[in-house]
């Protein structure tokens, strides 16, 4: 269960997610990276320790060897926009569909 996220933009993130959407998993800690992939299973739902927040189901697909590291991402430039690029420590966000192209063409056998 992804939960603890109180971020107003991240929760309403996770309010528009939809059992079997595909998410990038990301990590902010340390060295900031897409680091994995996972399948959301289950309907967003108020998260039962904070009224204010939502949580959802995941099931963790696999890791991406090698990560797509924050650094990596922003040298691309062609991301500005993103979330990601300008808030790297906002937890839940949607991906641009530019994004997940970029990283099936870097990745063609993770089965983005």
């Amino acid at each position: 269960m992804w939960d603890g996220v109180t971020n107003p933009q991240a929760v309403r993130a996770i309010r528009e997610m939809k059992p079997g959407d595909h998410v990038f998993v990301y990590h902010s800690g340390g060295v900031s990276a897409v680091v994995g992939l996972a399948t959301v299973r289950s309907e967003p739902r108020d998260d039962p320790k904070n009224p204010k927040s939502a949580v959802v189901d995941l099931e963790f697909i696999g890791r991406l060897k090698p990560p797509a590291t924050l650094a990596e991402i922003k040298h691309n430039g062609r991301f500005g926009d993103w979330a990601l690029v300008r808030q790297g420590r906002l937890s839940t966000m949607a991906a641009p569909k530019e994004f997940v192209e970029w990283m099936r063409k870097r990745r063609p056998k993770t089965g983005i």
